[in-house]
């Protein structure tokens, strides 16, 4: 599924299922409360936190969906186009960032 596909699909589940988009601020609080949970989980998967009996059943991947979701919901609402969006960011990191990080002698570790 292109990132075109993707924001045409869940237009098309808003109007089938949704009635209508959320508020624009109200989908960036959804947003911020779906990456907690993303960080809530990622915090006991890979760091040092314990599961506790509330994050039984939660899978990162739906999670990460779900922040994707609120995103493409955004993207759609206030007319950016992600597909285009992300190829012109992509672009500009690599301009930016060409020698950067291989310059950094923290992200090549000791050698």
């Amino acid at each position: 599924m292109t990132l075109q596909e993707a924001q045409a699909t869940v237009d098309q589940w808003i109007q089938d299922y949704g009635v209508r988009y959320f508020s624009e601020l109200t989908n960036m609080a959804i947003l911020t409360e779906e990456v907690g949970e993303v960080a809530r989980l990622i915090s006991r998967q890979y760091g040092d936190q314990s599961f506790k009996k509330s994050d039984e059943g939660k899978n990162l991947g739906d999670e990460l969906a779900d922040v994707l979701f609120v995103v493409i919901c955004l993207a759609n609402q206030t007319g950016v186009d992600l597909e285009d969006a992300l190829r012109r960011n992509l672009e500009k990191k690599t301009k930016r960032d060409a020698k950067r990080h291989w310059e950094n002698e923290k992200l090549r570790g000791e050698e």
